[in-house]
């Protein structure tokens, strides 16, 4: 059955970024971060649709390059039509309960929800960029398949699978909803169901103890729920909880000696923060949390990252100069080793496991082409990636989307 939504008191006012634990070594240390944070950020008046992750001007602009030919989108979207999220003989696989243990072990319906979730999103985009309805019809018959099926997610993985494949479903759902006129009311209506009852209620509290890319993909997935949905309480609160984890996910040295634990856990003290930063004793700037587990799951969390900033710009509010420090710091710091640069003995042993993923697009084009920062190593490894494609998780056809895009 679905799970009821706890959402106990809503921040609906000031936020400022709390600190948890006795990493700032004063509270001058944590002025700046904090001075930054007490901006207000809450849901607006009006929602802009399409407004998840990608907005009509982004997607206008796209189409006019690939009309035109020209490069790197129209490669990026020849890419994404070969593809088999683009096939229009796609048959999608609904689950009522979908099962997902570590790792995807057991694997009951976690890699077709995901896979069925991004094949929406890609379809919408075809349709869009393309102009062919027969690609919006899919999409619509793969939601509208999911949302009269699914109705929990179960095992050691459920919050994770959740956010990953709620991310996906509303910015296909934005699109079709607002662009195309062939979804019908009680689609719509059935799959806001969907996401109210079955994705929102195993996200929206939170994982405050996990690694931080999985709070960070719940507050992604959170706040595109709440954008379809219009609800103001959930936008803020996964609002809250974004600004609560980052710090504790990307360092700063304005931090202090050493990151700040995760809000809501217990973690605190130098030798806890050691221990869930994967055994690294050195702090530096764009450090994150998981550096020395792997890249891979640190792109995770930059990714989520850089969506939520992107959902918030859409909805008038403009987060980047609150995160742009630590987001920037983060995307060089990671970049140059998966250039290539010798690791040195401080960082994880002198040993990483790299494969960072197609995850820097969307940042590098808000800071370096939009907010003029200047982000050479994160440029080269952008440029060397292209066309960047899908994790087959929840990152999918980002230098179409969001390459040099001016919107």
């Amino acid at each position: 059955m679905p799970r009821a939504v706890a959402v106990g008191v809503l921040l609906l006012t000031t936020v400022v970024v709390p600190h948890s634990g006795a990493g700032p070594a004063s509270a001058a240390a944590a002025a700046p971060v904090s001075q930054v944070a007490e901006r207000r950020i809450a849901a607006p008046a009006a929602f802009t649709h399409p407004g998840v992750l990608v907005s009509r001007p982004q997607l206008d602009f796209v189409r006019s390059r690939v009309s035109a030919g020209a490069q790197p989108w129209k490669g990026a979207y020849d890419q994404m039509m070969a593809s088999a999220f683009a096939s229009l003989s796609r048959t999608p696989k609904p689950r009522a309960i979908v099962e997902c243990g570590s790792y995807s072990n057991p694997n009951n319906g976690c890699t077709d929800e995901r896979q069925d979730a991004l094949a929406a999103y890609t379809l919408a985009l075809a349709w869009y960029v393309g102009g062919d309805s027969r690609y919006a019809e899919k999409a619509i018959q793969i939601m509208d398949a999911w949302s009269a099926t699914i109705r929990d997610h179960t095992n050691s993985n459920a919050p994770l699978q959740t956010a990953w494949a709620a991310s996906s479903w509303p910015r296909a759902a934005e699109i079709i909803r607002y662009t195309y006129g062939g979804w019908s009311s009680t689609g719509v209506n059935r799959f806001g169901t969907m996401l109210r009852d079955v994705y929102l209620p195993e996200i929206i509290n939170g994982n405050a103890t996990s690694n931080g890319n999985w709070e960070l993909s719940m507050m992604e997935a959170a706040l595109g729920i709440s954008v379809f949905l219009e609800d103001r309480a959930s936008y803020d609160r996964a609002v809250a909880k974004f600004r609560d984890r980052l710090p504790a996910f990307l360092y700063l040295t304005t931090d202090g000696a050493y990151p700040r634990g995760p809000v809501g856990s217990s973690i605190d003290t130098r030798t806890e923060v050691v221990s869930y930063w994967h055994g690294q004793q050195q702090f530096s700037d764009g450090l994150s949390q998981e550096t020395c587990r792997d890249f891979t799951h640190t792109g995770y969390g930059i990714s989520a990252i850089s969506h939520v900033a992107e959902t918030l710009r859409h909805q008038g509010q403009d987060i980047y100069p609150e995160i742009q420090d630590r987001l920037r710091h983060a995307l060089g710091f990671h970049a140059k080793y998966e250039l290539g640069d010798a690791v040195p003995p401080s960082l994880c042993g002198g040993s990483l496991t790299l494969g960072l993923g197609p995850v820097t697009e969307v940042a590098f084009n808000a800071l370096n082409n939009r907010r003029g920062i200047a982000m050479t190593r994160t440029g080269q490894l952008t440029e060397r990636q292209r066309p960047a494609g899908t994790n087959h998780l929840f990152v999918a056809w980002e230098t179409l989307t969001h390459g040099s895009n001016p919107n």
